[in-house]
């Protein structure tokens, strides 16, 4: 592995990184949930048990990276198309009632998260740069006639607070857009992070809090999160003790938080596939268990249960 140094800096005042290829699109409004400042939030009565219900002392994972694994990139890749990009027919055999119709600006070698052979979730995603319209779709299969099958599939303008209907999922099991929650290398590189992370644990309540819309619980006991569920890291945890490579994380980890949204592994979080992370610093993050988090009380933050907007900007 290629060790790449990499800069940080923190300053009193930030402001999200752009998006690459998509530098004039806001990755969602200032004052969306997603930068909403949750260092001040308190902690829900119900926190111990459902970390426990989880594992608590299930290591926290970073589940992307550099290189391959299982033959496919370490993460959830994404692309940017321009608006003359032809927009080809979606068919959607898993959740077609609660899916936005095609047709979406999918090209057939769009990357696949976990590779072309993937068995895996198969997120694509895709940024209309010049529309700043994002396209998100699950278990996607590009078709010989150009055409993609998906199981489902959600698009949202990035300069909209606009929600999913009520109860609808999209291509993440909680009706969020996957793209603004992942972790991104130019990110990190800039010394700042300034969102939620997008994070899944191995057990969910059959039902959603905002800002989610949908659940996809395995049990309705109250021991279980619901899906929505927002998590931050203690202020105890030194960022100083780890890499500066991740020291950026493990800040918007503490100030932004993390959101379930998906069932999966303990406290694994998303981010972007790229060739300049370093594993092993990303690795490091595995000190970090669950313990270290609280589950927080949320219900403070939505302005409107159907708007994304929140009460708090980081």
């Amino acid at each position: 592995m290629v060790a790449v140094a990499v800069l940080v800096v923190v300053t009193a005042c930030q402001v999200p990184v752009a998006l690459p290829g998509a530098p004039s699109c806001p990755v969602t409004p200032a004052n969306s949930y997603w930068h909403a400042n949750v260092s001040k939030l308190p902690v829900n009565k119900s926190s111990a048990t459902f970390l426990a219900t989880e594992g608590a002392g299930s290591p926290l994972h970073a589940d992307f990276g550099s290189g391959t694994w299982d033959g496919g990139p370490i993460g959830i890749p994404y692309t940017t198309v321009s608006g003359t990009q032809a927009k080809v027919k979606i068919i959607f055999d898993g959740s077609p009632g609660e899916s936005d119709p095609g047709p979406y600006p999918v090209t057939p070698s769009a990357p696949i998260e976990g590779g072309s052979a993937s068995t895996g979730d198969r997120h694509v995603i895709v940024v209309d740069k010049d529309a700043c319209q994002l396209y998100e779709m699950w278990n996607a299969r590009p078709q010989t006639d150009g055409s993609w099958k998906a199981g489902s599939g959600a698009t949202w303008s990035l300069t909209s607070n606009a929600m999913r209907p009520a109860t609808w999922t999209s291509a993440d099991a909680a009706g969020l857009p996957i793209l603004p929650g992942l972790v991104r290398y130019e990110e990190v590189a800039a010394g700042y992070v300034g969102h939620a992370i997008r994070m899944t644990v191995p057990v969910t309540r059959t039902s959603y809090i905002w800002p989610a819309r949908h659940q996809a619980g395995s049990t309705a006991s109250a021991s279980a999160p619901p899906m929505g569920a927002w998590l931050r890291l203690k202020a105890s945890v030194d960022p100083n003790a780890y890499p500066a490579s991740v020291r950026p994380i493990i800040v918007a980890l503490q100030t932004f938080g993390a959101i379930v949204a998906d069932n999966g592994s303990a406290f694994y979080i998303s981010g972007v596939p790229d060739s300049r992370w370093n594993n092993d610093d990303l690795h490091a993050l595995g000190a970090i268990t669950g313990n270290d988090f609280d589950v927080l009380n949320s219900s403070s933050l939505p302005v409107d249960p159907n708007s994304a907007q929140s009460n708090s900007t980081g």
